[in-house]
């Protein structure tokens, strides 16, 4: 660890924190229909679709109606993928996608998770790459997003039958938020590098003399929503360790910001339109501190060389192989502090882009990733689903709270009672039934499909499971995620992770909306100080570690241990 590391994570977290009131407040004007510019356009969307923005709609037809809207995207980008060789725009002849990979591939990107069990550049054409996957990048930002916004004026108001309209506020928040910001970004991008053409792949002669055929198309437009989005599922193979989709690191810290700013934006929005901005930043603290000692936590553990060197006679101190840390599996450009900060942003934030090979993390490093995913990816997360996650933690800490001083627990002057605690706990129980659930039938079944014997093996399974379930889409590495079992169990683990969270997050919405907002007393227990957000940190470690402990143990825990033995894997 050094002071340029420590400096570019400073940097960052400040140019965050300078972000979060700037996007808090627009994304404010767009939940409250003040963002209007766009009118023009707003007004025959509605009319083609039969909607009117006035009439809002209760929690559960605003459930149906998002429902609804998924399985189409779902429906139709399974229908781009199977069809994709009589599809235009295929300058490769990429051939139809296998059935059981169309079908994992169509729920990764509607929901929001975009985990990758193929190489883009080796099986999609650009014609499905961007009206299949650019378009569900931003429709299932949307999704999350509203959600969130639901969410939040449940809170906000009070005796009320409503949480707004999911189609209204869908096309609010692409029409004033995600179009405009990724046209600009993508148009940045592609001057700082990043191709943007529907040219076929270029055939080259290296220096040996070797063959190489260099992939291209139209990168930049899907490179800004997949991080504005958190979406992160790559163009190329590589996603964001390759050259054309992060050339410098200067858009490597372009991309890391746009993967926080409507995260935690949406906390800065939270607070004002609930009448008490200091709710954002406790929200936001509770996030942060999280946030900062995982990166540290990761960057230590993989700048430390490899202790097995010890083991097997190698003198560390003049290690060759690992100098200055664990360079294995990284960019030499961006090295190892911006890797492990770039590691936790997308971890953090429900974001499956990579810089650095996680499976070529020390077992300690590798750890944060998957801890981040299995705290539900509250630590800022996905547009939206980071605010609404954390969100039910709350409602869960205030509980806990009240149950120590025997009072009835109230959250921003709404009462909590048995029906908001059976729907956060739901919530929350969506994560382990995916993992362990899933996960357990993934490995006993499907065992072959894992590369490494040992803890690290099981590391590998573990992570893709938590990534499918977490809505993340990173990848350990090093697991044949493609075969039909995998495809159809992950598939099925992406749903659970993002409908079974949802639908309880919109019921608790619609309960919060209906309860009168009752004034604080002197013994309401403050939501906006230190010792909420303590107890909201801790209320999130406890729940993931005890539901995660036992699993971890036997994977990164035990590789670390063995490594330091000098027992490979």
């Amino acid at each position: 660890m050094d002071a340029t590391g420590i400096l570019q994570i400073l940097v960052y977290l400040a140019l965050v924190a300078a972000l979060t009131p700037l996007v808090g407040g627009y994304l404010a004007r767009i939940f409250d229909g003040r963002a209007r510019w766009l009118g023009w356009i707003e007004r025959p969307i509605y009319r083609l679709c039969g909607v009117s923005p006035e009439r809002e709609q209760h929690w559960s037809a605003y459930a149906a109606s998002l429902l609804a809207f998924n399985l189409a995207g779902a429906l139709l980008l399974y229908g781009l993928l199977r069809l994709q060789a009589w599809l235009p725009l295929n300058p490769e002849g990429m051939a139809a996608v296998a059935p059981p990979l169309a079908f994992n591939t169509a729920v990764s990107f509607v929901t929001n998770t975009n985990w990758q069990a193929y190489g883009g550049e080796t099986a999609l054409g650009y014609f499905v790459q961007m009206t299949g996957m650019t378009v569900q990048n931003f429709a299932s930002a949307a999704t999350g997003i509203a959600v969130a916004a639901a969410l939040i004026r449940g809170f906000a108001r009070g005796s009320a039958k409503t949480v707004g309209h999911f189609a209204v506020d869908a096309v609010r928040v692409t029409l004033y938020l995600l179009l405009p910001v990724c046209v600009l970004g993508a148009l940045a991008l592609v001057w700082l590098g990043v191709p943007q053409n529907f040219d076929p792949a270029t055939a080259a002669v290296t220096l040996e003399g070797a063959q190489q055929t260099i992939a291209q198309g139209p990168v930049a437009s899907q490179m800004f929503i997949k991080h504005l989005g958190t979406n992160g599922g790559g163009f190329f193979n590589a996603n964001a360790a390759h050259p054309f989709e992060n050339p410098s690191a200067l858009v490597n810290l372009i991309h890391m910001l746009a993967i926080f700013a409507i995260g935690a934006g949406l906390t800065n929005a939270f607070g004002r339109m609930v009448g008490d901005v200091r709710q954002g930043w406790a929200i936001l603290g509770a996030m942060a501190l999280l946030f900062v000692a995982g990166t540290f936590a990761l960057w230590a553990a993989d700048a430390a060389a490899n202790p097995a060197f010890a083991g097997l006679g190698v003198d560390q101190a003049a290690n060759p192989w690992q100098p200055g840390g664990n360079m294995e599996g990284k960019e030499v450009r961006f090295g190892i502090a911006a890797s492990a900060l770039f590691a936790a942003v997308t971890t953090a934030a429900s974001c499956g882009a990579v810089v650095a090979m996680h499976d070529s993390l020390m077992p300690l490093a590798g750890l944060v990733p998957l801890v981040n995913i299995l705290l539900g990816e509250v630590v800022v997360g996905g547009v939206g689903a980071g605010l609404y996650g954390m969100l039910v933690f709350a409602v869960l800490a205030v509980f806990i709270a009240g149950l120590m001083v025997g009072r009835t627990p109230e959250y921003l002057g709404k009462k909590i009672e048995a029906r908001e605690i059976k729907l956060a706990v739901i919530a929350i129980l969506s994560l382990p039934v995916g993992v362990l659930g899933l996960g357990a039938l993934g490995m006993a079944f499907g065992a072959g499909a894992i590369q490494d014997a040992g803890p690290h093996g099981l590391s590998e399974l573990l992570y893709a499971y938590a990534s499918a379930t977490g809505n993340n889409g990173s990848a350990f590495a090093g697991f044949g995620a493609d075969t039909p079992l995998h495809d159809i169990l992950l598939g099925l683990a992406m749903g659970v992770g993002r409908y079974a969270v949802i639908v309880p997050v919109l019921a608790l919405a619609g309960s919060a909306a209906a309860k009168p907002r009752i004034p604080a007393s002197a013994g309401t227990f403050p939501t906006h100080g230190g010792l909420f957000v303590g107890l909201l940190v801790a209320v999130v470690l406890v729940v993931g570690g005890l539901t995660f402990f036992p699993v971890l143990a036997l994977g990164p825990l035990a590789e670390h241990f063995a490594l330091a033995a000098a027992v490979l894997y």
